[in-house]
């Protein structure tokens, strides 16, 4: 069963309010999937397997989302629309840097940030009756020195502990970007850009 392209609406599989920003700043409607708060379904693997690269893992989990996501709107029989997923990771000397587990780990993060480069990868998925593709944006992040007075203000406004790399480029983490290569909605957390090539593909008119 198509979905309705007179008045398209999708399903977005994330919690997240970045996501939810930027897909209103598309002029998308949408509802948002409610899952269970974490730890995550076993549906959803969000661990990183032996010898994972970054980009297969931040793809495959992506994936992952969308594809339950598309089997809640079959289990709730909700009406079928596309479901839209994302996935966002940091990859530093090669490690996988996902959310921080406490303010001592985003405390870490952060030191090993200062004054390097990043990449932050942002992977997208859409689901629809079996039907799922996926785009991945990269980009290149360098933050200019912090100091322990910076990562301390910044990790006790509590900003950092519900995101991959331990900061929001949206938020006061944005002072600490010297230089992006890239996507700054990748980076958010949904690339504009890619999510707009993977809905046409589907139909979705933008």
């Amino acid at each position: 069963m198509p979905f309705d392209t007179r008045n398209p609406r999708l399903y977005l599989a994330s919690r997240s309010p970045r996501r939810r920003e930027l897909l209103t700043q598309m002029g998308i409607q949408f509802d948002t999937l409610a899952f269970r708060a974490p730890p995550r379904q076993d549906d959803v693997d969000e661990t990183a397997h032996e010898g994972e690269t970054p980009l297969v893992y931040v793809e495959r989990v992506a994936r992952l989302k969308a594809e339950h996501g598309w089997r809640t709107v079959e289990m709730r029989r909700l009406m079928p629309q596309i479901v839209l997923a994302a996935d966002t990771t940091l990859e530093f000397d090669g490690a996988i840097i996902g959310k921080p587990v406490d303010a001592a780990d985003a405390r870490a993060i952060l030191r090993r940030l200062s004054g390097r480069t990043h990449q932050v990868l942002t992977a997208v998925a859409v689901a629809f009756e079996g039907r799922i593709e996926s785009a991945t944006s990269i980009s290149d992040v360098t933050f200019g020195h912090l100091t322990d007075g910076d990562i301390r203000r910044y990790v006790a406004s509590g900003e950092p502990m519900d995101k991959a790399g331990a900061y929001g480029i949206q938020g006061r983490a944005g002072v600490f970007v010297e230089h992006l290569s890239g996507s700054y909605s990748g980076v958010m957390g949904l690339p504009l850009h890619e999510t707009g090539v993977l809905l046409k593909r589907f139909g979705f008119p933008l």
